[in-house]
């Protein structure tokens, strides 16, 4: 939310003495340059820094069918999201945390002890989503933490238990494996297109992802890769 602009008295230092600035005004230096506060700053501003805002292109679809993979897409990913936004949480605590226990002993268990609170806070909620929402937030965890679920569970639990959950997972066509690539996956850039439109809307609320990917520059490539293709 952008912070209240508030203009606050200041002291201007002349020959003489010292002169105050009326409050709701201006206040300028002997340079004629003007000077701002922004709410629970101490340093003078010159200018103010804007965050960057994107227009985005009105959405367009070749065929009704387009139309309805897209929103149908559009439910999945929304409702998966906040599962990676808060596996990247859980996942940032522990490191934090692990860095501060210099027993390996204790790092053990501290890791043990996350990785069950973990299971009971959402493994009802998991296996309540479906095949294709189960693929979109394994792709999602990678958007967010830059690790495939595979590797934290290999991380988390050991190999063994990582090729056993993957091969599980494969029997419900999910792959542990599955990274993020909206750059070359049209589908991946279809769900950054909808967390970006949904972050504007402040339907979601935004995490940037760790990936190293711009979505204005996605954005005119898949936009010049469709008329190509007309």
């Amino acid at each position: 939310m952008v912070r209240k602009l508030v203009y606050i008295l200041v002291f201007l230092l002349v020959p003489g003495g010292v002169v105050l600035a009326q409050e709701g005004q201006a206040v300028k230096d002997s340079l004629e340059r003007e000077y701002i506060f922004l709410e629970g700053d101490t340093v003078p501003r010159s200018a103010i820094d804007l965050e960057e805002v994107f227009v985005f292109d009105r959405l367009k679809f070749d065929s009704r069918e387009e139309r309805v993979r897209y929103y149908i897409l559009k439910r999945k990913t929304l409702k998966v999201y906040p599962y990676a936004k808060l596996a990247s949480e859980r996942l940032t605590e522990l490191n934090r945390r692990l860095d501060l226990i210099e027993s390996r002993s204790k790092k053990r268990w501290y890791t043990k002890r996350i990785q069950k609170y973990i299971e009971e806070e959402f493994t009802d909620e998991l296996k309540k989503l479906t095949r294709t929402e189960g693929q979109i937030l394994v792709k999602l965890i990678h958007r967010q933490t830059g690790t495939t679920a595979f590797d934290l569970v290999k991380e988390l639990r050991n190999g063994w238990r990582a090729f056993w959950y993957n091969n599980t997972a494969k029997i419900f066509k999910i792959s542990l494996k599955e990274e993020y690539h909206p750059e070359s996956v049209h589908e991946d850039y279809l769900i950054e297109d909808i967390l970006q439109r949904a972050f504007a809307a402040d339907h979601l609320e935004k995490q940037p992802s760790v990936l190293d990917f711009d979505y204005a520059t996605l954005s005119n490539k898949w936009k010049k890769s469709n008329e190509l293709k007309k």
